[in-house]
């Protein structure tokens, strides 16, 4: 009971706030999501510890492709590219990340260009989830006009 009168103390406030503010229908969506999981007896130990869980799993904040990065020699770099588990969406990524982090490296090491040698993209199927995988080979190069660039 004291959970409820709680609730129905902060909802006032909130709508209050929310006339106030641009994300009004943000707040009073998180309030009425909490007022109905309250009415469901979601708050039980059993939902919290499975909702935590998920979330440890999921973690909808971490990023989506981690990269590892290899000097091959002084004009040459390959990326690997391995996409987390449990994801909901980003799946035409690979390409697009692979040449904004060869396009970075470039100016910031003072290349006035590169070249895509190689790059494949495909799935690695471990256990208990698959996960997508990238690879490519970067080829830089120095600027032939102005050498000292």
């Amino acid at each position: 009971m004291p959970a409820r009168l709680a609730l129905c103390l902060i909802v006032p406030i909130f709508a209050g706030c929310a006339l106030l503010q641009e994300h009004g229908a943000k707040v009073a969506g998180g309030v009425g999501a909490a007022i109905t999981a309250s009415e469901l007896e979601l708050f039980e130990a059993e939902f919290i510890g499975g909702a935590l869980i998920a979330y440890a799993i999921y973690d909808p904040l971490a990023p989506t492709w981690t990269i590892s990065v290899t000097r091959l020699d002084e004009e040459r770099v390959r990326f690997d590219l391995r996409m987390k588990s449990l994801v909901t969406g980003g799946d035409g990524e690979a390409r697009q990340i692979f040449v904004r982090n060869a396009r970075e490296i470039a100016e910031s090491k003072g290349f006035a260009g590169y070249d895509v040698m190689r790059f494949e993209e495909g799935i690695d199927s471990t256990r208990p989830f698959a996960q997508r995988v990238a690879s490519g080979e970067v080829r830089y190069r120095r600027s032939r006009t102005f050498p000292g660039i």
